[in-house]
């Protein structure tokens, strides 16, 4: 693959392999299903749903237990997770490469993006805002380390691979036909269903 940023190539690579390994678990797959449970209340009925930066499908996992009829796609970067994700929704559904170079092919009614913008170069942010708008017909879901003002932090031992600013302020202010429809807290010391400290909003199309 040829490569935009820094970014997209420490995912694809080892870093990317190891933390196939670190997220996957009973637990985890509890505490999503609690999260979208929440974070899509005020969705309505799920039909279909496009994560970009889909790992091995953990997100989607759950997303087709509360929404068993529920088509789902994914965007993943790294091939091993990649390969995953096709043994679980079908290769046709994946699209193994950068989120910067996936097409939107068809609308779907949520596209969703869960802690992986904090992990995008700032400077190509406006572009996965932009296929975010462009694959929802209705609802866009984002979930990430919230930050009032953009600010960088070491990622296990590495520098310039965590962000954190207000995503979702910026998306809305890009898109003026979009409005919040609702938001949350994920804690990591919830005691039934933690999760990585993620501010989730619910964004709708006009």
């Amino acid at each position: 693959m040829n490569f935009k940023t820094e970014q997209e190539k420490f995912w694809s690579e080892g870093f990317g392999d190891d933390y196939i390994g670190r997220n996957q678990s009973d637990q985890l797959l509890a505490s999503n299903l609690n999260f979208f449970s929440l974070a899509l209340k005020k969705a309505g009925k799920v039909n279909s749903c496009k994560e970009f930066g889909a790992n091995i499908g953990m997100n989607l996992k759950a997303l087709k237990l509360l929404y068993p009829g529920i088509n789902l796609q994914a965007v993943e970067i790294n091939e091993k997770a990649a390969g995953e994700l096709k043994n679980n929704i079908g290769s046709e559904n994946v699209f193994n490469g950068s989120i910067f170079d996936a097409p939107n092919d068809t609308l779907v009614d949520v596209a969703l993006i869960k802690g992986v913008l904090i992990h995008i170069n700032p400077d190509m942010l406006p572009v996965v805002y932009q296929k975010l708008y462009e694959a929802s017909s209705k609802y866009i879901l984002i979930a990430e380390y919230y930050n009032p003002s953009p600010v960088a932090i070491p990622y296990r031992g590495h520098n310039d691979r965590l962000f954190k600013r207000d995503f979702a302020g910026e998306f809305l202010e890009k898109f003026t036909d979009t409005v919040l429809v609702d938001y949350g807290f994920a804690y990591k010391r919830d005691p039934a269903f933690p999760q990585d400290d993620i501010t989730w909003f619910l964004i709708e199309k006009k």
